[in-house]
C-alpha cells in the first residue's frame, strides 16, 4: 500500500506564506515525479507544480514566481513554498506522486487526501 500524507494547509492573510509537505510512504521501487494541484470551489483540479525525478520543476503560469517545489529524496517528501499569496490561491491542495510499484512498473499515479489553504483579504 502506497500512502501520501500531507501537512501544512490552514489560514493566512494576503501576502503572507505557507509551506506545504507531502510524504510517500509504502511499497514502490522509485518516485518518477511528485507535485501538488488545487482545487478551488466550483473549479476543475488544476496543476500547481511538479519536480520530476531528474529535478525538472513545472509551475502554472499562476503561480511562477511566488511557489516553489522542492524535494528530500531520501525521505520521499515533497514541499510546496508559497509566498505572496493570493485570495484566489484558496483552495484544497492535493499531493500527487507517479510511483514505479510492483503492479505498475512503469508508474501509476497516488494522491493524498488534500489540505485546505485558506488565503483570507
Amino acid at each position: 500500500q502506497v500512502q501520501l500524507v500531507e501537512s501544512g494547509g490552514g489560514l493566512v492573510q494576503a501576502g503572507g506564506s505557507l509551506r506545504l509537505s507531502c510524504a510517500a510512504s509504502g511499497s514502490f521501487f522509485s518516485i518518477n515525479a511528485m507535485g501538488w494541484y488545487r482545487q478551488a470551489p466550483g473549479k476543475q483540479r488544476e496543476l500547481v507544480a511538479v519536480i520530476a525525478s531528474g529535478g525538472s520543476t513545472n509551475y502554472a503560469d499562476s503561480v511562477k514566481g511566488r511557489f516553489t517545489i522542492s524535494r528530500d529524496s531520501a525521505k520521499n517528501t515533497v514541499y510546496l513554498e508559497m509566498n505572496s499569496l493570493k485570495v484566489e490561491d484558496t483552495a484544497v491542495y492535493y499531493c500527487n506522486a507517479d510511483l514505479a510499484t510492483i503492479v505498475a512498473i512503469g508508474g501509476m499515479d497516488y494522491w493524498g487526501k488534500g489540505t485546505l489553504v485558506t488565503v483570507s483579504s
